[in-house]
């Protein structure tokens, strides 16, 4: 098994199930969202129309769903919408930072498993 298996294996299964989800739909989303952003004019404000129902009701702490894999992705759009989403529901600014430095830590350790097979 591989440092990367054991490192999925280790998480609780709500959790393995919640980053399925939140890749399957920000990588959804990346697309979509930095395409229509990069197009401007008319396309940023027709909407988007993706089902997203999963990213209401994660498993584990809406936080974790909700900042990490935008940050990880690089949307500045989405990145924008969840900040705002966690700091109205009361995470502070230093809370954030640290969001995402876990989000870096967290990505910078999957690339080192990644490259090292």
């Amino acid at each position: 098994m591989s440092a990367l298996d054991t490192l999925r294996e280790s998480l609780p299964a709500a959790a393995r199930d919640d980053a399925r989800a939140a890749a399957a739909l920000m990588g959804m989303n990346s697309v979509f969202y930095r395409s229509r952003h990069m197009l401007g004019g008319d396309y940023e404000s027709r909407p988007a129309r993706l089902r997203m129902q999963r990213i209401v009701k994660p498993a584990g702490p809406t936080v974790d769903f909700e900042l990490a894999v935008s940050a990880i992705k690089g949307c500045d759009v989405c990145l924008r919408a969840h900040e705002k989403t966690v700091t109205e529901a009361g995470l502070s600014p230093d809370a954030v930072l640290d969001a995402l430095r876990i989000a870096a830590v967290l990505h910078g350790v999957a690339c080192a498993l990644e490259a090292g097979g």
